[in-house]
Formats: structure tokens, sequence, C-alpha cells
């Protein structure tokens, strides 16, 4: 199965409790009729628990902008508790490197009390530390990003990162799973394509088959550095589709799912500033510095996370409803909203998505 753009539906791991599944039913109608004040809550709880990170990405943002560590409070997650028996999902990612937080294992332990899907999106050299947490608290889906199908191409690329150590985590992981016969976790490759890693793609897919790999991602590389431009794979359309042909070939052959963005000028955006947006509504994101933001590829942040507030009071916020009001309006959205870079909602036909030097792509982080 080859999937080419984000849907408005979550991961579906398990099925919805009927609460979940009302909840969910009159979220979509509220993003239909572009409502602006919700009755619904969000699908998604998304947490940055830090913007730290164990690694240094050629790639990575962080490289071009200023990060002051901070990590997410525990009693913010306390805070929402009464939530989750009635979203689909919380999920554990940001800029930095979710294993690291100090309170992950408890946190996923106090999800598990509830029915809302766990997720996290990891770089894998923490993953051998979490192999019994992971079946513990019965973790849904996660997602390991690895940017080459070989030791040599990965490190490079993920400073910092050990391929042999990751591969070895994972290996034993499915081999748990698959000896208890469980159907979670699910598990997946992210893959950052750029000029000196696309012809490793197919490999990966073959490296997925062999371990056992449920899905392989791809995003593009988007520059924040004039330094990495040359990386890009803007104007390289030939290129990639010759990769992603052979890609979704061995995903066939292998019954791997595929998830690859539009090639440039096939981009169903067509000339829009970026695909129609639903996070506003399907999401709700809080930071690391608890500062509470629309989605994690933006520099925009809404107000700071009040504990003592009622959720309401946040989820409907002058704040929250000005951005559904705007965000698809190519007058009125946000500056940042009309050079996305967020790999789902991008519109890869503009030059704009993949060159975002001299911009200002990520929040101030304020402790």
């Amino acid at each position: 199965m080859v999937i080419r753009s984000k849907t408005k539906f979550l991961f579906a791991g398990k099925a919805l409790t009927e609460k979940q599944r009302k909840n969910s039913e009159l979220n979509l109608a509220e993003i239909d009729a572009h409502e602006t004040v919700l009755r619904s809550l969000p699908r998604r709880l998304v947490f940055e628990l830090t913007n730290a990170c164990n690694l240094r990405c050629v790639m990575c943002g962080r490289s071009a902008a200023d990060f002051n560590p901070t990590f997410f409070n525990l009693d913010w997650l306390r805070y929402f508790e009464s939530l989750l028996d009635t979203v689909e999902e919380v999920t554990l990612m940001g800029w930095g490197e979710p294993t690291m937080h100090p309170n992950f294992a408890e946190m996923l332990g106090v999800i598990d009390q509830y029915d809302a899907r766990k997720y996290f999106c990891t770089n894998g050299m923490r993953l051998h530390l979490l192999k019994d947490v992971i079946f513990k608290t019965r973790v849904d889906v996660f997602a390991v990003s690895i940017d080459g199908a070989k030791p040599e191409t990965n490190n490079r690329i993920r400073r910092g990162s050990d391929f042999t150590k990751i591969i070895h985590s994972i290996g034993e992981i499915i081999r748990i799973k698959k000896e208890r016969r469980l159907s979670y976790p699910w598990i997946n490759f992210v893959f950052t394509a750029m000029k000196s890693n696309l012809h490793e793609l197919p490999n990966l897919v073959r490296l997925a088959r062999d371990i056992g790999i449920d899905e392989v991602k791809v995003v593009y590389f988007t520059a924040f550095q004039e330094s990495l431009a040359h990386e890009t794979l803007y104007n390289c359309q030939r290129e990639v589709r010759e990769v992603f042909e052979e890609a979704i070939a061995l995903g066939e052959q292998f019954g791997i799912q595929i998830k690859l963005p539009y090639i440039q000028g096939e981009d169903i955006a067509e000339d829009k500033e970026h695909k129609d947006c639903f996070t506003p509504w399907r999401d709700f994101f809080l930071g690391s510095d608890g500062y509470i933001r629309p989605c994690m590829s933006t520099p925009v942040q809404f107000e700071r996370f009040d504990i003592n507030k009622p959720f309401d009071a946040m989820w409907n916020s002058i704040l929250y409803q000005t951005y559904r009001q705007s965000v698809n309006n190519p007058v009125k959205m946000a500056t940042a909203c009309k050079r996305c870079y967020q790999s789902s909602f991008c519109n890869w036909n503009k030059k704009q998505t993949w060159l975002q030097m001299h911009e200002v792509f990520s929040p101030q982080w304020r402790k």
C-alpha cells in the first residue's frame, strides 16, 4: 500500500471505544464545517517532551537555531488525564529526542491507564533501555528515524548515531513481539531523503523486510542552512521518481506499507501555499517550554499553558479560533504558514518549501 499525504484519520492500531468514536466523528464533522469554536475535544494530544537531543544530525534545524534545553513537566501530563479516554492518541515527539526525558517511562505508564493510543518518534539510540517498557505499557506504534540503509551513510548524516546498535534493538523488540504473538507495537522507519542518500531507499525497504518493520515513510529534506542547500531534492524529479517507483515495487512485493511525499510538480496543493491543514482542529500541541503551538513545524506560539485553566478555555481560545479561521486562507494565514515545511501539509511544488534559509522556522524556547 502506498500513501502519498496525511489524511484526516490517525493510525488505527486498535478499535476506538464508543466514547472515542463519538468524539472523533464530531471532530471530523467540525473540520468539514470549518467550525472555529469546537464542541469536540482534539483527537490527538501532541506533547514535545524535550527540545534536547543526543544526536547532531547534519540536516537538523537545531544547527541553525538557538535551542535552550527545556523539558515537559510531568504535572502537565497529569492535567490531561481526564481527556485520555476520549482522545484517540497521545503522540510524544517534537524538536528533541523524547526518550531522553527522565520521566519517559512513567509518562507511558500514565497514558496506559486509559484508552488513548501511545505513539512516539525516536532516533533509536535508547531503544535498548526501553525494550521492557514498550511491552509493559503496551506502546501501540513508534517510529525510528533512519537516514541510510548502511552504517556509513546513516552515521554520517545522523552524527552520534549507531546504525548497528539501533537495528539490533529493533530486532530484539520485534523478536519479543513475535514470541508473544502481539499485534503491537507497529514500527516504521522515517527516512529523510536528500541527494546523498536517496539511492539507498530501496535497500532500506529490503532491510525493513529482513527485520520485520511494518512501514517505511519518506520525508524530503528541507534546508535551513545555506551550506546544505545542495542536498535538497528540489528539481530532481527524474531521480526521485525512479527511486520511489523501485521502493513502491519492493513494498508491494514484501507487504510493507510505503509512505511517500508527492513528487515536485504533482503535489495536490497545486498553486496553493499548502495543502488544506486540519491540525488546529485535530491536534492540541504543547511544547516542552510550556507554550501551546498550532503544530511542531512553526515558530508561532499561542500562549503559555496554564494548569489552572479549564481545557476548553485554551482549546477554544481566541488565538485558536483565529488560527482556525486563517490557516487555510491565503490572505489571512500566518507568514510561517505561507512557507509551510511540515512534511504532510506543505506544497512540494514550491521552491520555498525546500529552502528555508534565513527564515524564522522554530519557536523561541523560553523557560
